[in-house]
């Protein structure tokens, strides 16, 4: 079982990074977030990884963050939910955002993403609202998560316009706490570039 890999990202695909350690190439399956941030990265990253062992494939899923990586596995543990639905899920939506869609049994947000139905969005709730819940008391009481899908798409604007990860997730982020309501993203990316022009 490879549970850690801690190496140089040298190569990205379409939703995968080969990790370099010690001379082997892992290939990783990685979320839309995470692809951006390793093909931006320097010197060596961390993943945590959970490895799918099948007759005519083994295949490594890797995360950031450990937080992640625990989401994934809970969301594979659902009944017809595969890894790369759980991956699509963790690439649309923040975790934050993702628990309160399941506490306010928001079927049409889980439906956004691809790969969830109408059916699918039901067994998400119906299995995962208690687990949810202990999430989400963890998360802030404020007006919008910084994981909702205005964020981050408005983070994924700023990348596409030369900023990097880390400075669009920061002035989105702030940007949206500032606002006190749900800004669209159209929004979210005007504050957030006036935030980076002070600096």
């Amino acid at each position: 079982m490879i549970a850690l890999l801690s190496g140089e990202a040298v190569l990205t695909g379409d939703r995968w990074v080969v990790i370099e350690v010690q001379g082997v190439g892992y290939q990783v399956q990685v979320t839309q977030p995470a692809l951006r941030q390793l093909a931006d990265a320097r010197g060596p990253v961390k993943l945590y990884t959970h490895m799918v062992v099948r007759e005519d494939a083994i295949t490594l899923y890797g995360f950031l963050h450990q937080g992640e990586l625990e989401m994934f596995r809970i969301l594979i543990g659902v009944t017809g939910i595969g890894p790369q639905i759980a991956m699509n899920i963790l690439s649309q939506t923040g975790i934050e955002e993702f628990a309160i869609a399941i506490l306010n049994e928001d079927e049409k947000s889980l439906t956004r993403i691809p790969g969830i139905g109408a059916k699918g969005a039901k067994r998400l709730i119906l299995e995962l609202r208690d687990k949810m819940r202990k999430i989400s008391e963890t998360i802030p009481q404020s007006g919008i998560g910084t994981g909702s899908m205005a964020v981050h798409d408005a983070i994924s604007a700023l990348v596409s316009l030369g900023f990097s990860e880390t400075e669009s997730r920061d002035a989105v982020t702030s940007a949206a706490r500032a606002s006190g309501s749900s800004p669209t993203v159209q929004v979210l990316i005007k504050a957030a570039l006036a935030r980076l022009k002070e600096r």
